[in-house]
């Protein structure tokens, strides 16, 4: 969910910032320059959604190797005990 809040207002935000660079730059409205926008804005908001995402998985994958590390000293006591 995080990612689509992320990625939605990511695209807003780029294609505000690439229709106001075209207008500073003169280049007249028209299809091209409307496809050229959402482009750049899709472009823009499938890499921040990407970001996100790898940066969920940083962090999941660091909860789970702490959890693994205190699962597995327990792991070890117990086979320590059944080897006794």
């Amino acid at each position: 969910m995080l990612i689509l809040v992320i990625s939605t207002i990511v695209f807003f935000l780029a294609s505000w910032y690439f229709k106001r660079y075209l207008e500073e730059q003169e280049i007249p409205k028209g299809m091209t320059r409307g496809v050229l926008i959402f482009t750049l804005a899709a472009t823009v908001s499938w890499g921040s959604a990407a970001l996100v995402n790898w940066i969920q998985d940083k962090i999941d994958d660091s909860q789970a190797t702490a959890q693994t590390s205190g699962d597995l000293s327990q792991l070890l006591k117990a086979v320590g005990k059944a080897e006794r």
